[in-house]
């Protein structure tokens, strides 16, 4: 099923990501965290994708079959585009329509000193247009509550995300943040901008202090000062941070969930004790 067709036939869609190990052993691998994960029936997992080199789409593209084949849930493959040229899209297009997947979340990608850039797509929004013309695909954007790193201000974010949504995107799925009012303004100036399609929040539950650190110094997120006590408290405590942490997550959850969000959508990392923990939290309200 489409991703705008899920979020029009129900309200608070449950979603997970999960990223495709490195080593082909923890690939294989991998179907205990897939078994949790599916047990908890979300109504779509994404699969991450890595920047350059075919072998990274490759094992995006092999994670998503298990997910839709042995599983039976909708998988979600991200796609980014700054290291990639028309040819190679098109051979990832072929590959996803011959695999039955429809649903794409097109992004840039972050810039790898490691890896040449290439010249056919500079924005998410390039990508989105070429995807719209070259299959029946469902394609989603992300968006960044705090605004993205890249951003002079909001009102450039705010013109950058409508020219998604006019491309082609029918869902935008958010970056962490740890502030709601963050996102609920956020949504206020969507709105405002004539963005009407389905906006997810994005909710990373903090287990790892270095972890969220280097996440949030990645995609611009501010960390509240209650948030940033409960870090430097149990950051050195691990049984210790993973119950306050998954608090704080499940606090976040219950408040968006309050306010009719559209959905919650899980960063995972691939813990699926993290999923697991959430959902017996939200199982009666969601």
């Amino acid at each position: 099923m489409k991703l705008s067709e899920m979020y029009k036939k129900k309200r608070n869609v449950l979603s997970f990501e999960v990223f495709p190990p490195k080593k082909d052993d923890e690939l294989r691998n991998i179907d205990k965290t897939l078994e949790i994960l599916c047990e908890l029936n979300p109504d779509y997992i994404s699969v991450t994708f890595g920047a350059g080199g075919s072998s990274n789409h490759n094992k995006t593209i092999c994670l998503a079959k298990k997910i839709k084949d042995e599983y039976h849930v909708e998988p979600v493959v991200h796609l980014t585009c700054l290291c990639y040229d028309k040819s190679e899209i098109d051979e990832f297009s072929k590959e996803l329509t011959n695999e039955g997947i429809q649903n794409i979340l097109a992004l840039r990608g972050d810039r790898n000193p490691n890896v040449p850039e290439k010249n056919d797509f500079a924005h998410a929004s390039d990508l989105i247009t070429y995807l719209s013309q070259k299959g029946d695909f469902c394609i989603s954007g992300a968006c960044y509550p705090e605004c993205h790193p890249d951003s002079l201000n909001r009102i450039e974010e705010m013109r950058h995300l409508r020219q998604k949504v006019d491309s082609g995107a029918k869902v935008l799925l958010s970056q962490l943040f740890f502030d709601n009012n963050y996102f609920y303004q956020f949504v206020e100036d969507c709105r405002i901008a004539g963005i009407e399609v389905p906006i997810t929040p994005g909710i990373m539950p903090v287990i790892n202090a270095k972890q969220i650190k280097r996440m949030v110094t990645m995609c611009g997120a501010s960390l509240p000062p209650r948030f940033e006590k409960i870090i430097h408290k149990f950051e050195d405590n691990k049984t210790a941070l993973f119950d306050a942490g998954m608090s704080y997550a499940l606090s976040q959850i219950i408040d968006l969930l309050a306010n009719d969000v559209d959905g919650i959508h899980l960063y995972t990392m691939n813990n699926p004790a993290v999923a697991r923990k959430i959902c017996e939290g939200i199982k009666n309200i969601i």
